[in-house]
C-alpha cells in the first residue's frame, strides 16, 4: 500500500511530466522519464530511448493546450524504489491546426534509482466501448 506521502509526491511528478508536455519543454520531460521507457496507447507499443523520446517531443503532430488529471487516482507501491498508478484525464489539444478533445484513461509505472523517481512505462487508452463499436465506421 502506498503511503499518502508517496501518492503526492508520485501525482506531483505525474502533473509535472504533463505540464512539461504542454509546454514543450523537451528537458523537463526527458528527466522524468526512464531510458527505455514504454509507451502503449492507440498508435501501439514502442520501447523509447533518450533520442527518439527527444525526436517525439520535437515532431510531435498535436500540442497539448490544456489537461485536467480526474479525481479517481490510484497509486499501488509494488516495492520501495516501484509504484504504478492510474487516473483518468481530459485532454484539450490542437491537431491539424483544429481543437480536438480527448477523455481517457492513464497508467504510469515510475521506478526510482539513485533516490530519483522516472517513469517507465506509460500507457492510454482512449475512453469509449470497450469493444470499439463508438469507433466503427460502416459503409
Amino acid at each position: 500500500m502506498a503511503t499518502k506521502t508517496l501518492e503526492k509526491d508520485l501525482m506531483k511528478l505525474e502533473r509535472s511530466y504533463w505540464q512539461a508536455i504542454k509546454d514543450g519543454d523537451v528537458d523537463t520531460a526527458l528527466s522524468l522519464t526512464d531510458d527505455g521507457c514504454i509507451l502503449a496507447g492507440p498508435q501501439g507499443v514502442e520501447r523509447i530511448n533518450r533520442e527518439r523520446f527527444i525526436a517525439m517531443m520535437r515532431n510531435a503532430p498535436g500540442q497539448l493546450r490544456d489537461f485536467q488529471i480526474g479525481s479517481d487516482i490510484q497509486v499501488r507501491q509494488l516495492d520501495d524504489d516501484v509504484a504504478v498508478l492510474a487516473y483518468t484525464v481530459h485532454e484539450e489539444l490542437r491537431v491539424d491546426g483544429k481543437p480536438l478533445t480527448v477523455d481517457a484513461a492513464e497508467s504510469s509505472t515510475w521506478v526510482r534509482r539513485n533516490g530519483r523517481w522516472a517513469c517507465a512505462m506509460h500507457t492510454e487508452a482512449i475512453s469509449g466501448d470497450p469493444f470499439g463499436r463508438d469507433r466503427v465506421r460502416t459503409t
